[in-house]
């Protein structure tokens, strides 16, 4: 039996280039599994049907590597569930390297995929390792520059001390609390728990929150 797994990110995302290139295989649509879920893990719903239906000899047809998913140490893991330990084969359509059904007598073909794909995973794990050192190096750049990072302080109205003062004295509620400082719920409430935290010391005017 053939099958065909798709997937894409979102729900917003669209499906047609890679549902085209499969359909012209004539794959029943019924065999067709179609995600539109993150690529984050394998914890997909459609994928996992597809798991539970597909048995030895079964061929599994993608239209790339990175639709299977997103981490290339989990696909390997998941490419040695399906062609070892459930003895179906794998066909890529856009890596022709990426596929085990060539010369499938003498097993090349699952022999060849299988180097491919721990290259592609070396490849993917040199890159992330690159990407993280260039993040490092940049932000040791900016904050050499004097760039700061983090939220920005809020500098607090004149008239602070004399709002929270009306606030714990249930003068005011939060909310017109909140209009007179011009604040957001969030930030009023961190102000709040600084403040709980210093006791009865109220903040001074123009202190950075």
């Amino acid at each position: 039996m053939i099958y065909a797994y798709i997937r894409v990110s979102t729900t917003n995302q669209n499906i047609d280039r890679q549902y085209e290139d499969i359909k012209k295989l004539n794959i029943n649509d019924k065999c067709i599994y179609i995600d539109k879920e993150s690529g984050k893990d394998f914890n997909r719903t459609n994928y996992q049907k597809l798991i539970k239906t597909i048995k030895k000899d079964d061929l599994l047809i993608i239209k790339s590597i990175d639709r299977l998913g997103r981490n290339y140490e989990m696909i390997i893991e998941e490419w040695t569930r399906i062609t070892k330990i459930i003895g179906a084969d794998i066909k890529v359509l856009d890596m022709p390297l990426l596929d085990t059904t060539i010369d499938n007598k003498n097993l090349v073909g699952k022999f060849i995929s299988d180097i491919v794909l721990q290259i592609l995973s070396f490849v993917a794990e040199n890159e992330r390792n690159n990407i993280k050192q260039r993040q490092a190096e940049g932000i040791k750049i900016a904050k050499e520059k004097g760039v700061k990072f983090g939220r920005p302080k809020i500098l607090l109205p004149s008239n602070t001390n004399n709002v929270l003062e009306k606030y714990f004295n249930h003068e005011i509620n939060y909310k017109e609390a909140m209009s007179f400082l011009g604040l957001s719920h969030g930030t009023f409430f961190r102000l709040i728990k600084s403040s709980k935290q210093l006791s009865s010391e109220l903040y001074s005017p123009h202190t950075p929150l």
